[in-house]
């Protein structure tokens, strides 16, 4: 008895030291990159590592517990979306793509999603100068036609300014929903092959990933959640199937470039017993 009790507390001392080495591996990697961007030098980003999804939450949580209107924390959230694009752009990444509002959020108060399309408005307008010079190209993915006309405009045409820039793809959410996102694509599919357009036999996983709205961007590899939750709630369902989960008790408006420094670090250590000991790395494994 006395010799497992032994042996589990050897075991449990070792399993700690992993741990202990894993987030010293974490903060120093975190440390040497938030260096590097201060220098304004190319930080080297995780192998393989090309697009980040950020499921944007809490801002509600934000704002009540300062005890400010919703709007207050929505507000909040914008900077820290100007603050994510901006770190991400420098850092190189391929793709980033923000779940904005999706199409469960026209059900919340119409007090509340005015100035959400406010807000939505306005960082269109008050970004498009840094999006242009900075070779980020703007896309929207989602049920567009459902923004009001005063959105819909500069986005439009914002859009289609930088069609041509190739450093990142900023893609926004917007009245988006994973699920509606694949019956569109099925639709489009239904829809060529009833006008023999195209043989039911050609209906594979790529046909289906080249109708849908992120077709051409790769695959999500990294999937990012504010405030402590652990659901993908309807977003990139198809485009994340092999992506990592990072949950962050960080609420959305208080995130910003050193939580995505630290993101970024736990991918690359895939968890902290791989991080320390890469051979007990397993395959497949989640990350939550």
């Amino acid at each position: 008895m006395w010799g497992a009790a032994y042996m589990w507390g050897a075991a449990s001392i070792r399993d700690m030291q992993k741990i202990c080495r894993a987030r010293l591996f974490v903060g120093t990697r975190q440390t040497l990159v938030l260096g590097q961007l201060e220098m304004g030098t190319q930080p080297l980003l995780p192998p393989g590592l090309r697009h980040v999804a950020i499921i944007m939450d809490g801002n509600g949580r934000w704002a009540q517990q300062k005890g400010l209107p919703r709007l207050e924390g929505h507000r909040k959230g914008a900077h820290s979306v100007r603050e994510v694009v901006r770190a991400a752009r420098r850092l190189g990444l391929s793709a980033l793509t923000l779940y904005a509002f999706s199409e469960q959020n026209w059900e919340r108060p119409l007090e509340e999603v005015q100035g959400l399309m406010q807000l939505l408005h306005d960082y269109v307008i008050e970004e498009r100068t840094e999006i242009l010079e900075n070779g980020i190209r703007l896309q929207a993915i989602g049920n567009i036609s459902r923004l009001p006309a005063y959105v819909l405009a500069p986005l439009s045409s914002l859009i289609a300014e930088s069609a041509h820039n190739q450093d990142m793809v900023l893609s926004l959410a917007l009245s988006y929903g994973g699920q509606e996102s694949l019956a569109d694509a099925m639709k489009k599919l239904a829809h060529e092959v009833a006008q023999r357009s195209l043989d039911p036999a050609q209906i594979s996983e790529e046909a289906l990933s080249a109708r849908l709205k992120t077709a051409g961007l790769p695959k999500v590899d990294l999937m990012i959640r504010t405030s402590g939750e652990q659901r993908t709630s309807n977003f990139l369902l198809w485009e994340s199937t092999h992506a990592r989960f990072y949950a962050t008790p960080v609420l959305w408006p208080d995130f910003g470039k050193d939580d995505l420094l630290m993101a970024l670090s736990a991918y690359h250590s895939d968890d902290p017993s791989a991080a320390a000991d890469p051979d007990s790395a397993k395959p497949g494994s989640p990350d939550v």
